[in-house]
């Protein structure tokens, strides 16, 4: 018999014949792992990660020299964030989603991790316009890319990682429309990248398997099909249309989304309609567009708070690039990429977080909290609300720095818009001090109630902006929206994980 592992890690409490049975049941992944990768992308990988590897090792090395002395592990652990960082950028598509993924999951990982991935660039070179048309005209099939759009503009008016945006039109229509397109060969490299990810994850919680109880393998899947189901733009035109029919069951004329023409969209290209707006945070648009600022806003919250319930998914990156305000003061909600489903036991935390914010009955969000999160310990919910009532009052003696910028517009003109240098930092640091608090007392929130709170947070960062003196908790307009939420949640939720 096998006897190769009997003793793997010292006190594994698996028998010789469960660790032989796991190992085969590894190597027979990793070897249909290895067949369906194919040689050259396999190649082309190996020389990328080797060489940004050596290039992040020199750039920690030179770090710690011009900083003379002996390098202490103090030291080491303060710089490892921004070096893998640094490496995660390096690495491309892959590793710069995966980052995105740690920025967006406090409760997953460490502090440090997710404020220094906060600055994770998703933005690499454009993709020369030939090879996008070959593209767009691949996922066209027997269509001929002229007989579908009269012109596509060939600087993009965004490049990401995974796809690049350009503006087109239309020519059956006469429509503005926006394409997103997805880059070449960018599937391929994910599959191969999360493929191996996975694996790595296995193999480390089968030499260890006490580090089974931090859930590596269901963080890796987690992740695995999150970015893939990015990958298939008709997942995103499914969120959009989803979130369109909300809209007219609910007879919300007030809000918008961009229309998608399904017959111009496939799984990497998606034709979609193109609405014209500025940024939520854009001061002088706000004030041209709309005569009541406090109105949009409100708009937009209860808006987002009922899909929240309506929805298959909730939009889960509602960062001010992605919240327009149209000339015609409606607020559009666009870029449906990433979003989020919540279970009931989240639904019913966060309700009561918001009834005991509104009522300031601490002892309330302390025993909703409880309830969401795992833990095995008995917890002190009175010393527990005393710290959550100190973090409330942190939170909102917080000021909005306001950075008004100025742009220059097409045809001369000059936009002041304003940034909150709240927005995405701060709203994370936030998020960070609740999950340390929590786990002080033994309590571990689960991913989908990070991903719901974070947008709050960035609601309520647009209330310091744009609506200053309004408590929406206490405010009539919304508070009914939340109770009226609350009924229907009772059984309008489906019991998923984030994704």
């Amino acid at each position: 018999g096998i006897e190769v592992l009997p003793n793997i890690n010292i006190g594994d409490t698996r028998t010789p014949e469960e660790i032989v049975k796991e190992g085969r049941e590894l190597l027979q992944e990793g070897i249909e792992v290895l067949l369906k990768t194919p040689p050259n992308i396999g190649l082309r990988r190996t020389l990328l990660a080797s060489r940004a590897v050596l290039l992040t090792a020199v750039d920690l090395a030179n770090t710690f020299q011009g900083r003379g002395g002996r390098v202490t592990q103090e030291d080491i652990e303060r710089e490892l964030p921004s070096a893998l960082r640094l490496l995660f950028e390096r690495l491309g598509p892959t590793y710069i989603k995966l980052g995105q993924f740690i920025a967006s999951s406090p409760t997953l990982f460490p502090a440090a991790y997710v404020e220094e991935f906060q600055k994770c660039l998703d933005s690499t070179e454009k993709v020369p316009f030939e090879r996008i048309k070959s593209i767009v005209q691949a996922e066209l099939g027997a269509r001929r890319i002229d007989d579908v759009y009269s012109y596509i503009e060939e600087e993009p008016l965004a490049t990401a990682s995974i796809a690049q945006v350009h503006a087109a039109k239309l020519k059956s229509t006469g429509e503005d429309v926006v394409i997103k397109v997805q880059k070449p060969g960018v599937g391929d490299v994910l599959g191969v990248d999360l493929s191996f990810l996975v694996m790595a994850t296995r193999t480390i919680e089968f030499l260890n398997p006490e580090l089974r109880r931090l859930s590596l393998g269901n963080i890796a899947e987690d992740i695995r099909t999150t970015m893939l189901d990015e990958l298939d733009f008709r997942k995103e035109a499914d969120n959009i249309q989803d979130f369109q029919a909300f809209l007219t069951a609910s007879d919300i004329d007030n809000v918008v989304c961009p229309f998608v023409y399904r017959g111009e969209s496939s799984k990497r290209l998606l034709t979609m309609q193109r609405l014209y707006g500025r940024p939520l945070t854009d001061l002088e648009a706000i004030a041209s567009y709309s005569a009541n600022p406090e109105e949009t806003l409100l708009n937009a919250l209860n808006t987002w708070m009922a899909s929240v319930v309506a929805c298959k998914s909730f939009h889960a990156d509602v960062h001010a690039g992605n919240l327009l305000v149209l000339e015609n003061g409606k607020v559009g909600f666009i870029d449906f990429g990433i979003v989020g489903t919540i279970s009931p036991k989240t639904w019913a935390a966060v309700e009561g977080l918001a009834r005991g914010l509104a009522d300031q009955d601490y002892l309330v969000m302390a025993e909703a909290l409880v309830q969401l999160g795992a833990t095995s310990d008995e917890v002190d919910t009175a010393s527990f609300a005393e710290d959550l009532r100190k973090l409330v009052v942190k939170v909102e003696s917080l000021d909005v720095d306001v950075l008004l910028t100025a742009e220059q517009r097409v045809g001369g003109e000059t936009s002041v818009s304003a940034q909150v240098a709240a927005d995405d930092q701060e709203v994370t640091r936030i998020l960070v001090d609740l999950v340390a608090l929590g786990q002080q007392y033994g309590i571990k929130f689960p991913r989908d109630f990070g991903l719901l709170l974070k947008q709050v947070l960035y609601f309520d960062r647009y209330t310091k902006l744009l609506a200053p003196t309004l408590e929406p908790l206490n405010d009539e307009r919304l508070r009914g929206s939340i109770e009226a939420l609350a009924r229907e949640g009772d059984g309008g939720v489906t019991d998923v994980e984030a994704r």
